[in-house]
């Protein structure tokens, strides 16, 4: 019998000896699993990016010591994530106790109830069958999370049915005891009251639970797992020694050291409603490794990978809302959408003090600095002095939020040294024939940067590139 394929012939303890199952504990299973997909050249770690030489060596050797395991870093560097891929590397099945509250194995029972039955039924015993994905619980640490929520506490129905105070059958059982055979993860562990993380402390240690000073006691098989932010960690809250000493594994984590992985992180996480070309994608990750370099930025608090997905998310929004008002087909993101994600996304960054005032000044120079690096990086080579020549005999080019790619495009009423220009951008980008007018402003854009040509806004508000910008209000 495999653990791979459900085993719906059989149905009590009985069979499960006769079919050799061999009962291991969740160290055994994670380890066991672990050590296969490494034998066998599979990544255990499906969605895990710019961890592989870093974070994840470290917790597989965590994992493979069978050590408890908190992750700390700051705010989106994935530390949830990762804990919840931790999932897969269970068995995909296993047998449990059919009505068992805590989901014991059948070959050892520790609830008093599943014993008497066991001992009654035999080898009749029921078994029923729990995916791995059933096996994973995750509590988000809160100041008034309590005991009976993590441990355990009487409940009043079962005293009222008849049995004692004292009978340890009364026991709600809380979060810990439930992922009996599974996996338990606390995000924010700090956040925990230090009254609370005392509670944990046998869990961690001898592998039992105390409630209200029942004499139960319960081996329970459960790996650990937490997050922590460090600033909390050492400011709003903190782990108390004791717990922390428990823990047989602390790993920092961080945000992506490439910009290879950054852009791979956005790409990857980002619901998109519209086409954005991937050099617009490196523009927001080099803007967010920026921000996350920048004095005038609290670096202890961080920039979140959230900052970046929901700058790509905007971005696309911003494509489809002029493709609804305009009608243009595709929906396709070009630079000028850029300018969307200072306006909705600058709540997400965090300040230091004494910069009020000055936020968006900030965000939109280290926006233009990242911007001139992409284009140094993808267009670098590039003569693109067929545009500057058009500009100064025309009267400029209009872009905005509102003008359709198509106009743009009009705008150099197809020139043959535009056109041959912009075949070589869309070579060196990759792009498609619809994407051409986002090429062509990002071409635009990094002339204005190199101080090539000039850039202001019309009486309609709308972006004018030109040669000659101080004849724009006499025109």
């Amino acid at each position: 019998m495999t653990s791979e394929t459900f085993p719906a012939s059989i149905n009590t303890v009985g069979e499960l000896r006769a079919s050799g199952h061999v009962q291991r504990d969740v160290r055994d299973e994670i380890r066991s699993n672990l050590l296969s997909a490494l034998r066998d050249g599979r990544d255990p770690w499906e969605g895990i990016v710019g961890f592989e030489s870093t974070v994840v060596p470290q917790l597989e050797r965590a994992l493979i010591a069978g050590h408890d395991v908190v992750l700390l870093g700051e705010r989106g560097q994935g530390k949830t994530r990762l804990l919840r891929t931790l999932v897969n590397l269970l068995d995909e099945w296993t047998p449990v106790v059919a009505g068992s509250e805590l989901d014991e194995h059948p070959y050892e029972p520790i609830l008093p109830e599943t014993l008497r039955r066991a001992a009654d039924l035999g080898d009749d015993l029921p078994v029923q069958w729990r995916h791995r994905s059933e096996r994973y619980s995750e509590k988000l640490a809160t100041p008034d999370t309590s005991v009976a929520d993590l441990v355990g506490d009487i409940d009043p129905m079962k005293v009222a049915q008849g049995r004692s105070l004292g009978d340890p059958e009364t026991i709600h059982f809380g979060l810990i005891p439930r992922a009996h055979r599974g996996l338990i993860v606390i995000n924010e562990l700090p956040d925990l009251s230090e009254r609370i993380q005392v509670s944990m402390l046998n869990v961690m240690e001898e592998r039992d639970i105390q409630v209200r000073g029942y004499s139960l006691r319960l081996p329970l098989d459960v790996l650990v797992l937490a997050s922590a932010n460090p600033e909390d960690y050492t400011n709003r809250g903190r782990i108390i020694t004791p717990l922390k000493d428990r823990f047989g594994a602390e790993i920092r984590t961080h945000y992506p050291l490439e910009l290879v992985d950054e852009v791979d992180v956005i790409e990857q996480e980002a619901d998109l409603v519209a086409s954005v070309p991937e050099f617009l994608i490196e523009i927001l990750a080099r803007f967010t490794r920026y921000l996350r370099e920048h004095p005038s930025i609290d670096q202890r608090s961080g920039v979140s990978a959230r900052f970046s997905i929901a700058g790509a998310e905007t971005v696309a929004a911003a494509a489809l809302h002029r493709a609804a008002i305009t009608g243009e087909e595709p929906a396709v993101a070009r630079p000028v959408d850029l300018e969307s994600v200072i306006e909705v996304l600058r709540g997400k960054v965090e300040f230091e003090s004494g910069e009020e005032g000055r936020e968006r000044e900030i965000l939109e120079y280290l926006l233009r600095k990242a911007t001139a690096d992409a284009v140094r990086a993808n267009l670098g080579g590039t003569d693109m002095g067929a545009l500057v020549t058009l500009l100064e005999s025309g009267d400029g080019v209009r872009t905005g939020d509102r003008i359709p790619a198509a106009e743009v495009i009009a705008a150099f009423d197809d020139d043959p040294a535009v056109t041959e220009l912009l075949e070589q951008l869309a070579a060196k980008l990759d792009l498609d024939e619809a994407e051409y007018a986002s090429a062509l402003e990002f071409a635009l854009e990094g002339l204005f940067l190199a101080r090539r040509i000039g850039k202001e806004p019309d009486e309609r508000g709308r972006t004018v590139y030109r040669v000659d910008p101080e004849d724009l209000a006499d025109r």
